[in-house]
């Protein structure tokens, strides 16, 4: 037997059956199929791009929601710890010479006082290696900047969250990621009793530092907002954490216990699932610019959510008409219409079904969790994209995909990839209640057979790791879905520490 009873012992803590440790493991074994696609979603075919007299519609809609006592949550991401951000630094300190030899790591000290955390790091510096920064390149000691930079004789940037990290540098104070998500909340999410609630999603260890910070950042926020903010936070939970296996597809043991890894950002849709707002924005910690840089964020958040209120009351108008039993030829024509124009949802088989049919098909695809996705111009950042894909019921809608998820092997796929468009650069903004004003849950409509798998190692043992349905692919699979197109300059990301030298975190 493969699960013995201590197993199910832990699994009963984890909250996880032994039922899903099984399809687990048969996935291992079958691995995750590639979806269909019909086409690359472009502008006219699937992507939205909006007229100044649309956007000035839009932004009008949303200002006009916003004079609602409406909840509206900012949701951020921000468990990921910052340690891929210096990956060529941390090279320097596993080095024998401790030089600073590649392209980046020489920008990285040419231009080191550009950096917000320069002043702390000058300080640990001189403190612990009794020497300043500037001493410190000249002698060529790139190792005790890095150090003192990386490690908790220092600054201990290595170990934290990015959403910790100094990034950006004002007049009279230097802020991290989480305090410019204060400040973009507040510009495009308070609503008329100016409240602005914002969730963030954090490590266990990170938790009381996130909450130290925030909460001692809070009061000059408030002030100069005028508003009131109310923070909270959420770990991801053991319940979704997925089971490592061996390279036999059995469970990989250490010392007789069962293995587990963090089920991937696609987690989240549980820790989602738990809050209670009739909207959502959903961004990433590090997609953050300065206040200078602002406006084009701020604007285009607000298209998107007006674009999102307009869809929504639609598919409530016309889910309250389905109610009342009364739908005449011409409206099922005018939702046949929405559905197929608006939605990009299209089924092959529609004229061959009766009436009633019709009519559960047209309630099925209305009644569900809704998302708005800003999407930018391809200019060959990794990651994701907007497609128009095939679902297991037969139907086309658009998705959000990773490049994993798509068959490499077909030619037609290939070109597809090769001429996209536009890229996903995580820019949503949900609607996740029913026309009763009832909490959808989300969990239902996730596709459980998508997901990702890797080859890790684990104490010099090569194990199989599984992610799950990413939070804005296969976790949102089954969610109404348009995309629109918003600049490049909304989207900003820190990947790499040098990132910030862009004039957009200057």
């Amino acid at each position: 037997m493969i699960i013995n009873t201590n197993d199910i012992d832990i699994l009963k803590k984890r909250n996880i059956s032994v039922a899903q440790i099984e399809a687990q493991l048969q996935a291992f074994v079958t691995g995750f199929a590639y979806l269909k696609l019909k086409t690359a979603a472009s502008i006219g075919n699937g992507i939205i791009q909006l007229s100044e007299r649309e956007e000035s519609a839009l932004l009008d809609r949303w200002n006009d929601f916003l004079q609602t006592d409406a909840k509206i949550v900012k949701f951020v991401p921000a468990s990921g710890a910052a340690s891929r951000m210096f990956k060529d630094l941390f090279a320097i300190l596993e080095s024998e010479d401790g030089k600073a030899n590649k392209p980046s790591q020489t920008d990285f000290f040419e231009k080191i006082d550009k950096f917000a955390f320069y002043d702390e790091l000058n300080a640990c510096c001189t403190k612990n290696a009794e020497k300043n920064i500037s001493t410190l390149i000249s002698a060529g000691q790139y190792k005790k900047v890095v150090e003192n930079l990386l490690l908790d004789i220092g600054l201990n940037y290595g170990a934290l969250p990015k959403g910790l990290l100094k990034f950006h540098v004002y007049n009279d104070l230097k802020r991290t990621p989480a305090q410019e998500h204060l400040a973009e909340g507040a510009l495009y999410a308070a609503n008329k009793l100016k409240n602005i609630h914002i969730h963030f999603t954090v490590s266990e260890e990170h938790k009381k530092l996130f909450d130290k910070h925030l909460n001692d950042n809070l009061p000059y926020f408030e002030q100069i907002y005028c508003s009131k903010f109310f923070v909270d936070f959420s770990v991801q939970k053991p319940s979704t954490d997925t089971i490592a296996a061996n390279m036999y597809n059995e469970p990989f043991r250490e010392k007789g216990n069962l293995v587990f890894r963090p089920g991937g950002h696609g987690a989240l849709i549980e820790n989602l699932n738990d809050i209670d707002a009739d909207i959502i924005f959903i961004k990433n910690i590090d997609n953050v610019v300065p206040d200078k840089f602002k406006q084009p964020t701020v604007k285009y958040k607000k298209i998107i959510a007006g674009k999102l209120v307009e869809i929504r009351e639609k598919c409530f108008a016309f889910l309250k008409t389905i109610e009342s039993n009364s739908l005449t030829e011409n409206q099922m024509l005018e939702i046949q219409h929405f559905l197929e124009t608006e939605l990009c949802i299209f089924s092959p088989t529609f004229e061959q079904w009766n009436k009633d049919e019709k009519i559960e098909y047209f309630r099925a695809k209305l009644n569900r969790p809704i998302r708005v996705c800003g999407m930018v111009k391809n200019q060959g950042e990794p990651g994701g994209g907007p497609f128009i894909a095939y679902n297991q019921d037969g139907t086309a809608s658009p998705q959000i995909l990773e490049s994993s998820q798509i068959d490499p092997n077909s030619e037609k796929n290939s070109i597809m990839l090769k001429n996209a468009t536009h890229f996903n650069p995580v820019d949503l903004v949900c609607a996740t209640k029913n026309y009763k004003g009832e909490k959808f849950d989300l969990r239902k409509y996730v596709d459980k057979n998508t997901g990702f798998i890797s080859l890790k190692s684990k104490n010099n043992k090569d194990i199989k790791a599984m992610e799950l349905p990413g939070l804005w692919n296969g976790a949102m699979s089954d969610w109404n879905t348009v995309f629109v197109e918003v600049p490049i300059e909304t989207f900003n990301p820190v990947k790499t520490v040098n990132d910030l030298l862009r004039k957009q975190h200057q």
